[in-house]
């Protein structure tokens, strides 16, 4: 699979009515968060269809809070394909990292190891976090892989965690530390080149 490059952007109201639609698509919404009870797709950062509408208090509120950090996911070349999610617990220094690529199109072509390693970039070097770690559903096994390649370790299930298709699935959690992520990155030299 090819390296592809990303560049982590703050999120624009143009990105967020983006990630609205793609979670419109059920196959997509239930890769990333899957659906809230009452069928809407969800989303642990914000509302994606309520944002787009949001005064500049409530959006600034959002996106500049700092136990939320959210940022959308382009292309070298400009174009948004995705958006990453870091939920941090400040007394911990522990980040609870959600990455999506909205565009089906381009799934399995690189471009979530890129935003990963970018994410872990963020996660390790700015907000000077301690591990970071992913909750992903049985289901989803193209993300379990990547994120079990980029060196992130079983820690725990989480039974019957996930709602999917009408029935319940497991989930696992799997996490990195700071320091491994450091030393991986010096073995295989593959620290982001992210703007």
């Amino acid at each position: 699979m090819p390296q592809q490059n990303v560049v982590l952007k703050v999120v624009t109201r143009e990105d967020v009515v983006r990630i609205n639609e793609w979670l419109a698509d059920s196959e997509i919404s239930e890769s990333w968060f899957g659906r809230y009870a009452y069928g809407n797709p969800a989303h642990l950062g914000y509302h994606p269809e309520e944002m787009a509408k949001a005064s500049d208090e409530e959006w600034k509120r959002v996106f500049d809070n700092p136990e939320h950090r959210i940022e959308s996911v382009y292309t070298v070349d400009g174009e948004h394909i995705g958006e990453i999610h870091i939920a941090i617990e400040e007394s911990l220094a522990d980040g609870q990292l959600s990455i999506l690529i909205g565009r089906k199109d381009l799934w399995h072509h690189g471009y979530g190891t890129s935003a990963t390693r970018a994410s872990l970039e963020l996660a390790f070097k700015e907000y000077g976090l301690y591990r970071v770690w992913v909750d992903i559903p049985e289901y989803n096994e193209a993300a379990r892989h990547m994120f079990d390649h980029m060196g992130f370790v079983h820690e725990g299930t989480l039974r019957k965690s996930r709602p999917h298709e009408g029935a319940r699935f497991n989930s696992v959690v799997m996490g990195i530390l700071g320091a491994e992520y450091a030393q991986r990155s010096k073995d295989t030299g593959a620290e982001a080149h992210t703007v």
